[in-house]
């Protein structure tokens, strides 16, 4: 994770630079694929983080500070914000294991769901939202619209909606 120093006018880790900032992103420029690259170039991106997001990660690394300050030779150490107890990266199956948790307290059928799903939300709420699909398809690493327009992007509303809009709005003209 990075953050963006004001005084440098750079992005730099915020392992180096703590987190007294305003501005977070993360780099996508590795993956959990075999030889830990990115399926293309152009999947290779950096993402700002919203400000929700930082709050979150900021309240987490708060208290992971106060349980490894309360620890006598505690072993964790290094920046991993996201990490086992030992300290050490998460795993594929630590990060299934735990969404699964997240799922069943959310009421939520947990084989029906994989953290791919998050994916698919994303993409789909950005686009309910009105974000460009050019963007959109940027943000999540696709060469082009096609992929995110027909595997990703799920309608949240009824298009129908924007019929009924439109003939209020017809209408009240004329009334």
């Amino acid at each position: 994770m990075v953050a963006f120093d004001q005084k440098r006018g750079a992005w730099l880790s915020v392992e180096e630079v703590r987190w007294d900032h305003e501005e977070f992103a993360v780099y996508v420029w590795r993956s959990v694929r075999k030889k830990g690259d990115t399926k293309t170039v152009k999947s290779r991106r950096t993402l700002k983080l919203p400000a929700r997001a930082v709050k979150a990660l900021r309240l987490l690394r708060e208290k992971q500070d106060e349980v490894r300050a309360d620890a006598v030779n505690s072993p964790i150490v290094g920046g991993l914000v996201f990490r086992i107890k030992t300290g050490t990266a998460l795993t594929a199956t630590n990060v299934r294991r735990d969404f699964r948790k997240v799922l069943k307290s959310a009421s939520l059928i947990d084989r029906e769901w994989t953290p791919r799903e998050l994916r698919h939300s994303f993409v789909s709420l950005l686009s309910d939202s009105g974000v460009p699909i050019e963007d959109i398809s940027r943000l999540v690493g696709h060469a082009n619209t096609v992929v995110t327009e027909t595997v990703y992007r799920f309608q949240l509303r009824p298009v129908l909606l924007e019929g009924a809009k439109a003939m209020d709005a017809i209408f009240r003209e004329h009334a």
